[in-house]
């Protein structure tokens, strides 16, 4: 059974950092699209940036370019989150979802989610 579980989530004033961890277990992370999704209330849940396990490559929404960055590491099983500059707006639940990637466009449809990490940022 695959299971995801995010960490590193907080309160943290504007313009500090946070690092987010997604821990996997019950997959190997081999050939894999690994996303970042955020959830305000009352918006939708929106793709944040996205990493493949073959190949390094990395999506970031405009939003956040600039600021976060998305890595990896294989041997732990987990990928991370590093938000930089923080802005109120950031403000969201943060939530790791994976997928198989086959093929060379980011997938639409992730198949394993986490339970998420709340991330607040005040002003």
């Amino acid at each position: 059974q695959v299971q995801l579980v995010e960490s590193g989530g907080g309160l943290v004033q504007a313009g500090g950092s946070l690092r987010l961890s997604c821990a996997a277990s019950g997959v190997t992370l081999d050939y894999y699209a690994i996303g970042w999704f955020r959830q305000a209330p009352g918006k939708e849940r929106e793709g944040v940036s996205y990493i493949s396990s073959s190949d390094g490559a990395t999506y970031y929404t405009d939003s956040v370019k600039g600021r976060f960055t998305i890595s990896i590491d294989k041997a732990k099983n987990t990928v991370y989150l590093q938000m930089n500059s923080l802005k109120p707006e950031d403000t969201a639940v943060y939530y790791c979802a994976a997928t198989e990637l086959w093929g060379t466009k980011w997938p639409t449809k992730y198949d394993y989610w986490g339970q998420g990490t709340q991330v607040t940022v005040s002003s």
